[in-house]
C-alpha cells in the first residue's frame, strides 16, 4: 500500500506543479523539490531495514564488513547522485545535472578501487606460482 501513497502524492504534486507552473515557475520547482524529499523521508525506513538484512547477511557469512559499508556507500553515492541529477534537470539544468551523474560516476569508481583489488589480489592468488 505504500506505493499507493506514494504515486498518490506524486499525482497530486505533478497536477499542482503543472498548474503553478505558468505564473510562478519557482513555486513549482519547489513543489517537486518538496515532493521529492518527502518520497525519500518516506523510504528511509524501508532502505535501513534492507541495510540492517544486509549487516546480518554478511555477518554470518563472515564477510568483513568494511567491504559491505563500501558497496552501501557505492549505492548511496548512486542514488543521491540520480536523485540531484533529476532534480536539476526538472529545473531546466540539463548541463548541470550531467555534471552531478559524472561526479557521482568518478566517486563511484573512486570507493571501487579497493574492492577491486581485492578481486584481483585474490583471482591473481589462485593461479600456480
Amino acid at each position: 500500500m505504500d506505493i499507493i501513497q506514494i504515486v498518490g502524492l506524486g499525482l497530486v504534486a505533478t497536477i499542482l506543479t503543472l498548474t503553478i507552473k505558468e505564473q510562478k515557475p519557482i513555486f513549482a520547482f519547489m513543489i517537486a523539490l518538496v515532493t521529492g524529499i518527502i518520497i525519500f523521508l518516506f523510504l528511509i525506513g524501508k532502505i535501513s531495514e534492507v541495510i540492517r538484512i544486509l549487516e546480518r547477511m554478511a555477518m554470518q557469512a563472515n564477510i568483513n564488513m568494511i567491504y559491505l559499508e563500501t558497496i552501501l556507500k557505492i549505492i548511496g553515492i548512486a542514488y543521491i547522485a540520480e536523485f540531484g541529477a533529476q532534480i536539476t534537470r526538472d529545473a531546466g539544468q540539463g548541463a548541470i545535472a550531467s555534471k552531478i551523474e559524472l561526479a557521482g560516476k568518478v566517486l563511484i569508481l573512486v570507493m571501487a578501487v579497493p574492492i577491486l583489488t581485492v578481486i584481483i589480489e585474490t583471482v591473481i592468488s589462485l593461479f600456480p606460482s
